[in-house]
């Protein structure tokens, strides 16, 4: 099957005729998850952090075998060392610019160059980590995002960013999205991408309307409510934020994937807002009068439904696509396994 092109606007038509939808289905259970959430959080705990590699992995293992793409599951290689290694080059970082901040603000400026100049590089390789690292029916993903996108995306799109004081901050977002969608491959296949920046705009614009709007009328509810401290007008942001996250969650899922294709085959995306934000104010219900136990069980309610909300439109069989790209991968070569060695994301 030939690679999709990046410029290419996708059609609006709907999966080949006899090519049935494929919804993604998530087998995972909060009794099940919550035993990996507390060992892992102990040992992360009596470790000082060390652990917390081992933890990734036995997460990301977790969810990754209880995702299931028609009837076959997807499977997570990652290693804890790699993991491990990643975290702790990240944590000499850091350490290196507090020191030299602590000795002067010159010292501080110039280890601060050197950290943004290595940041897009290990992003990049995490991204290349986690693909590499990801299969489906024994064939793994790929990622070959090279060094001049990742400088882009996480360097001169963020400084943009801030210096026009977030007014571009949704195109950096499509641009992020636009280098990890279309560096991504599976087997001799890549994904697509083709949402536009218009997209981006029009949920963060919605977003920051809701945001204002809320606040204004969160504002005047408590001024008029007798007995309420000045105090409280503090805590009005923060109710906000909560309340406009899964508005932001769901259709920024949607915009994603129902612009993302891999090679002739599209991806549908249907997350509900009002669903989305049900489930996350229950959940913080539940964790709060739980004393945080309830996390591992709101992890797996969220992940249920935004992962079952996702479906792929086959153009043909993936019996034969994913034979084709067995084939293919297999007279080319995979490359070294080194190459893919450091994971800094968390």
């Amino acid at each position: 099957m030939p690679l999709s092109s990046p410029d290419a606007s996708y059609p609006s038509a709907g999966p080949a005729p006899g090519s049935p939808v494929e919804p993604l289905k998530f087998s995972g259970r909060g009794g099940e998850y919550f035993g990996i959430w507390i060992v892992n959080l102990l040992l992360t705990v009596l470790t000082l952090g060390i652990y917390s590699a081992w933890a990734k992995v036995r997460r990301l293992q977790y969810f990754h075998r209880h995702t299931a793409l028609a009837g076959t599951a997807f499977d997570y290689h990652g290693k804890p060392i790699a993991i491990l290694k990643g975290r702790v080059i990240a944590v000499l970082l850091l350490a290196a610019y507090e020191i030299a901040m602590r000795l002067s603000v010159a010292a501080g400026l110039v280890v601060g160059a050197l950290l943004a100049a290595a940041l897009p590089l290990l992003l990049m390789r995490s991204l290349r980590f986690r693909a590499h690292n990801t299969s489906w029916r024994g064939l793994r993903f790929a990622f070959d995002g090279q060094r001049g996108g990742a400088y882009r995306v996480f360097l001169l799109w963020p400084a943009l960013s801030a210096v026009t004081l977030g007014l571009l901050a949704p195109l950096w977002h499509q641009r992020m999205k636009q280098y990890q969608h279309r560096h991504l491959r599976f087997g001799a296949t890549g994904f697509g991408f083709a949402a536009g920046a218009g997209g981006f705009y029009r949920v963060y614009l919605t977003a920051l309307v809701l945001v204002l709007g809320g606040a204004l009328l969160a504002i005047l509810a408590l001024h008029f409510l007798a007995g309420v401290p000045p105090q409280a007008l503090g805590f009005v942001p923060v109710l906000v934020l909560l309340a406009v996250r899964p508005y932001l969650t769901a259709r920024l899922q949607n915009l994603v994937w129902n612009g993302t294709r891999l090679g002739e085959h599209r991806f549908e995306s249907r997350v509900g807002a009002r669903r989305l934000y049900l489930i996350a104010v229950t959940n913080l219900i539940a964790i709060v009068c739980t004393l945080g136990l309830f996390i591992p069980f709101a992890a797996i309610r969220s992940a249920r439904y935004r992962l079952e909300s996702v479906a792929m439109l086959p153009a043909g069989s993936l019996d034969e696509f994913v034979a084709g790209q067995s084939s293919e991968v297999g007279a080319t070569g995979e490359g070294a396994a080194d190459l893919f060695d450091v994971d800094i994301a968390l």
